[in-house]
């Protein structure tokens, strides 16, 4: 009998100590010296301590203020890559240009289930070319002409013509 009052007020201290870790902190008292010379501005009360932080009047400005993102007028492609076995292809290259230009502007490679995502300026054509090792490169234009600021693509790679690569 002792054994068993002895066991349930063990447990009971250890539940009375793991409900106190489960409380906030109360708030920490403001140094002496500042006591003194500044009064207290919030009254405390006796019931459960806030754990909100007093609100500060914001002196920056959001982002939300009237400003728009540089953003605002890209077109965003996200597509995915997968093999001739409708296998996700992770670390296919990704170069995009426009059509009318020669250089390609942009490059990304696809992560580890075959997902791509970038961002061109509205309004022309654009070329992308995937490759992968092992695969034939594959090529497809894109226009960002409709208005829409957004296209899903989905390509699936072929073994390279002709032998290995």
């Amino acid at each position: 009998m002792i054994l068993r009052v002895g066991m349930c007020a063990l447990a009971l201290a250890s539940l009375g100590g793991f409900a106190r870790a489960q409380q906030p902190a109360p708030p920490a008292p403001p140094p002496a010296d500042s006591q003194s010379s500044q009064p207290s501005q919030q009254p405390q009360s006796s019931s459960a301590p806030s754990s909100a932080p007093a609100a500060q009047p914001s002196t920056s400005s959001s982002s939300s203020s009237g400003k728009r993102s540089k953003h605002s007028n890209d077109f965003l492609v996200i597509g995915t890559v997968f093999t001739d076995k409708a296998y996700a292809l992770p670390g296919a290259r990704i170069r995009v240009r426009r059509s009318s230009e020669k250089k390609f502007r942009w490059e990304t490679y696809t992560n580890s289930r075959g997902e791509f995502a970038f961002r061109v300026p509205q309004g022309e054509e654009y070329e992308i070319v995937i490759i992968a090792k092992g695969f034939a490169d594959q090529n497809e234009t894109v226009s960002a002409k409709s208005g829409i600021s957004e296209d899903n693509v989905v390509y699936r790679m072929n073994p390279p013509s002709g032998g290995k690569k």
